[in-house]
């Protein structure tokens, strides 16, 4: 296996810095970052609010390698404004996906987001539409865009829309994934909906392993460095094509599962549903109990 930083042996994904992450997935030495603080290329938006301002705005961007091969690689610092995007933030990723479609290189997107800053809505959403587009439109010229989740922030709002645009999806139990978060829809639903203080109902809700088992994420991993590394390597290998057979084939697959798991009220219920033995205990279990739990699974019922 080709050197990692001394860092990567015991660095919890979750509690990490973005660029403690790149540190720690990418071969020792390889990174060398674009547009980085020194260039000061900060949000124009941020100080109309008297809000405080970062010389990188919040996602670290640039090349290295992951075992050997070239990549390009964009990680998200969910400590600042939640990782969420923003114009500089947007253009960063979509200039870098840009890049990866010209120069054929793979991407990994460490992704830690709670969505678009209220502050810069409009561009932040157009932002979002634009990385969007250049997911697709680097994947159908061969190029592999695989995202990690696993931050505090987890993967909400236009982050988990970039998110379902990506060939493969790797997943921490720590990681959240949902279009929209905990407070957002107690909001607008109210607590008699989703109650956002309720850590468990959050996690078996929006969790790593909720989304592995119903199928949003390709891969669940222990929340380690090295096990993201590991999974990212075998990500790339695996690939995934882009065309209309994969998208209607993933549209059949998404019809199936809401008429299957439509009317179930809780998480638990699907699980059970999906023939998961004691669906109570798939929280606290293991990475490895829950695998073979999944795998089981899968292997009579194929709805993933």
């Amino acid at each position: 296996m080709t050197a990692v930083t001394a860092n990567a042996v015991s660095l919890s994904w979750y509690e990490a810095s973005a660029r403690q992450r790149i540190d720690a997935l990418l071969d020792a030495g390889s990174f060398s970052e674009f547009i980085g603080p020194e260039l000061r290329e900060i949000s124009p938006h941020l100080s109309i609010f008297d809000l405080p301002e970062q010389f990188d705005d919040g996602i670290v961007v640039g090349r290295g390698r992951l075992d050997g091969a070239p990549v390009l690689v964009a990680a998200q610092e969910g400590r600042f404004m939640g990782g969420a995007f923003g114009e500089v933030h947007g253009a960063k990723l979509a200039g870098l996906l840009r890049a990866a479609r010209a120069l054929k290189h793979d991407v990994l997107i460490l992704f830690d987001t709670g969505g678009v800053r209220l502050q810069e809505a409009n561009a932040g959403e157009l932002a979002i539409a634009e990385i969007m587009r250049a997911v697709v439109e680097a994947r159908r010229a061969g190029v592999n865009v695989v995202g990690l989740i696993g931050g505090r922030a987890g993967c909400y709002g236009g982050g988990s829309l970039i998110a379902g645009t990506c060939s493969r999806l790797i997943i921490s139990e720590q990681g959240r994934l949902s279009v929209s978060g905990p407070e957002v829809i107690e909001t607008n639903q109210g607590i008699e909906e989703f109650d956002s203080r309720d850590r468990a109902l959050v996690w078996r809700t929006m969790g790593g392993k909720h989304r592995y088992l119903i199928g949003g994420v390709d891969m669940f991993v222990d929340d380690e460095a090295l096990a993201f590394r590991q999974a990212a390597i075998d990500a790339l290998k695996a690939g995934k094509r882009c065309d209309v057979a994969v998208l209607e084939a993933e549209q059949a697959r998404l019809k199936r599962r809401l008429q299957r798991f439509g009317e179930a009220e809780d998480a638990v219920e699907i699980w059970r549903t999906l023939g998961i033995g004691n669906p109570s205990d798939v929280p606290a279990l293991p990475t490895a109990a829950f695998l073979r739990a999944a795998n089981d699974r899968e292997n009579a019922d194929g709805a993933r």
